[in-house]
């Protein structure tokens, strides 16, 4: 179950000096988790996400790090939107050297696809998905002005299996992320742009919290699909992004990486 509990940065490094990062959706959970770490590493981050106070709250919790950072509130189902994010990044900072497009949501679980909504499955594919493409769309062109970047793209072993638990939008949407990760870490592998995915199973955020409370009512037995005997951290997700985006991963794009516990195993 979730944990009521705030992650703070320990130590600045070096790792992204003089770097820009973007994360979409670090409002909480992963996101959050993320922006912390990039800022550990001395990067500058731009924190984007619909809602404002919690968003604000994580530039806070990097400022009071000797951090930089800046929030932009932003739907990532509305291009408009998206493309200011990038410009207030670019405006802000004058470059974009990495992005973590993590906003999601997890729309119906437990329905069958028969009776899935129409409206909750547009709603999904337009965050989950749609979203993921608007934001490639907008950073790739500010990183090719930078000659070189990294994109990590937010699926999940929800886009590398099927399952019981969450409604069909959210496998097809991760599923989607996953296809769009590849075709376009194939477009733009030659010119210095890196774009990967991470596919995470449960961890102890806001929306697993919420899954695993209905499902465990239900019936389904979530902890028991994980090995690794626990559920995941964001932090053990975030640590996946930074090392997807250094140049330890180089040599990497176009990779769906599971952090998963050993449930796909």
């Amino acid at each position: 179950m979730l944990k009521n509990r705030e992650e703070k940065i320990d130590t600045m490094s070096n790792l992204f000096e003089s770097k820009v990062t973007l994360i979409v959706g670090g409002s909480s959970g992963i996101g959050r988790a993320t922006a912390l770490a990039f800022a550990k590493e001395g990067a500058k981050v731009v924190v984007a996400a619909r809602r404002i106070p919690e968003g604000e709250k994580t530039v806070s919790m990097i400022k009071e790090e000797a951090g930089e950072a800046c929030f932009v509130q932003t739907d990532v189902s509305k291009a408009s939107e998206v493309e200011a994010m990038v410009a207030t990044c670019i405006e802000t900072y004058g470059r974009l050297d990495y992005a973590f497009n993590n906003a999601g949501i997890e729309g119906s679980i437990l329905v069958s696809t028969t009776d899935y909504d129409e409206e909750t499955w547009d709603q999904v594919i337009d965050i989950n998905l749609k979203g993921v493409w608007l934001c490639m769309k907008y950073e790739i062109p500010r990183m090719l002005k930078c000659g070189k970047g990294a994109i990590v793209n937010m699926s999940s072993v929800a886009g590398l299996e099927g399952g019981r638990v969450m409604g069909i939008a959210y496998f097809a949407s991760k599923h989607g992320v996953i296809g769009l990760t590849k075709a376009a870490a194939l477009e733009y592998a030659a010119k210095g742009i890196r774009i990967n995915a991470v596919c995470p199973a449960w961890l102890e955020t806001e929306m697993a919290d919420r899954i695993f409370s209905q499902a465990e009512a239900s019936g389904e037995p979530i902890s028991a699909m994980l090995p690794i005997g626990r559920m995941g951290r964001s932090e053990e997700v975030a640590a996946a992004v930074i090392w997807l985006c250094s140049e330890a991963a180089s040599f990497i794009t176009g990779h769906a990486l599971p952090i998963d516990g050993g449930a796909l195993a």
